[in-house]
């Protein structure tokens, strides 16, 4: 078996959201990176698996598009404080495999797993790229309700982050530990 395990030194687990509503100019579109995290990929022996481990509170606004105005460092820092207080409330998000196929093109994986979000754990499945120059590549998109999450909301509701947020992690694999 070999095993990988990833982290932040690896790569970027990002986080991409898009506004709507009356006043969506008057927000942005965000990337937030996830500061901590840990993924293990197994090929082999027993089989493959795939896990990801997200510290729910390290989540850190990169950049804000589109609005009236730029993104301030302040508007940052507020944003990432309701992150911490009112949607992920500093929790952990986990991601466990139950199948992992090799996809038709023989270059990636077919992943079926569990996501743990706010203490519920739905079904999620995505592909996931590695190339031969040994990058890794995934996204998956996460529907908010699904996990029972409210969507956030401002300017008395004309503000809204769509519910649909993208996340993806792009890393180059570590030195493999065999085992």
């Amino acid at each position: 078996m070999i095993t990988y395990h990833l982290g932040p030194d690896d790569g970027t687990l990002s986080v991409h959201t898009k506004r709507s509503g009356a006043a969506a100019m008057a927000g942005h579109n965000l990337l937030i990176h996830v500061t901590k995290w840990d993924a293990t990929l197994e090929l082999g022996g027993r089989g493959t698996r795939v896990e990801l481990n997200v510290d729910g509170g390290s989540l850190k606004v990169i950049d804000g598009s589109g609005g009236v105005q730029a993104l301030q460092d302040e508007d940052k820092e507020n944003i990432e404080q309701t992150i911490d207080d009112e949607v992920l409330e500093r929790r952990p998000v986990t991601f466990r495999s139950n199948e992992v196929k090799l996809a038709a093109d023989a270059a990636g994986l077919h992943v079926a797993g569990d996501l743990t979000l706010l203490e519920a754990t739905r079904p999620m499945t995505f592909y996931l790229a590695i190339t031969a120059e040994g990058g890794l590549r995934a996204a998956a998109v996460v529907k908010q309700t699904d996990w029972g999450m409210k969507p956030y909301t401002g300017l008395f509701g004309a503000l809204k982050v769509v519910d649909e947020v993208e996340v993806e992690l792009e890393a180059t694999l570590p030195e493999p530990q065999s085992e």
